[in-house]
């Protein structure tokens, strides 16, 4: 068992959990951090208010409650962009370009709203790693030290070591799940880029 443990030892101590922390840990994600989009990065049709009318059905009180509906269904990644294409079809079929311009404003909120979710929820992710990493390298070293005592207990190091082995396990199992769940800002990006594409070509 001793010479086990002086194996692991040099195992566990040969390089660290992940590469390298990440420079900003607030984001782990390859991809460049964007805190928010614009409505101009992904809208080529008129700015609302450009040409000094309100759209006929947001009135005073805003969108009404069709354009509302219609907006969150648009926003929707199980909402295919073949499905879009025809609701949107639908929609332009009685309506103006002002009610298109809505529509897509309400749609680019609710992507926009999606979006600051997952990003704080990247946030949230990414402090829950960092503590859990400085967990194991503490637990690292509490191993080291055991197995170089003079009388190492066997049964402690046996425990440490299966600590050691679920928490980083925990933490690679995480890691793999922030591959997919950093992709998600863009993807959303993306989504917000083509409805306007959409949209704009029925104005």
């Amino acid at each position: 068992m001793k010479s086990l443990a002086l194996g692991l030892i040099g195992l566990m101590l040969a390089g660290p959990v992940q590469a390298g922390g990440p420079v900003d840990p607030d984001w782990p994600c390859i991809q460049r951090r964007q805190p928010a989009l614009s409505l101009a990065q992904v809208w080529s049709g008129p700015l609302p208010g450009a040409q000094g009318d309100a759209p006929a059905e947001a009135g005073a009180g805003g969108p009404g409650p069709a354009l509302l509906a219609l907006s969150q269904q648009l926003a929707l990644r199980r909402t295919s962009l073949e499905q879009a294409e025809e609701l949107v079809g639908g929609f332009a079929a009685s309506a103006g370009p002002e009610e298109l311009t809505a529509l897509f404003v309400a749609t680019f909120e609710n992507i926009q709203s999606q979006r600051n979710r997952v990003m704080a929820g990247i946030t949230r992710y990414a402090h829950k790693q960092e503590a859990l990493d400085a967990q194991i390298v503490e637990l690292r070293h509490g191993f080291a030290s055991a197995s170089a005592a003079a009388d190492p207990d066997f049964d402690q190091l046996d425990r440490m070591e299966a600590d050691l082995d679920w928490m980083t396990r925990i933490f690679q199992d995480r890691q793999q799940s922030l591959t997919y769940v950093c992709e998600t800002p863009v993807i959303l990006e993306q989504r917000a880029f083509a409805i306007g594409r959409i949209i704009a070509a029925r104005l």
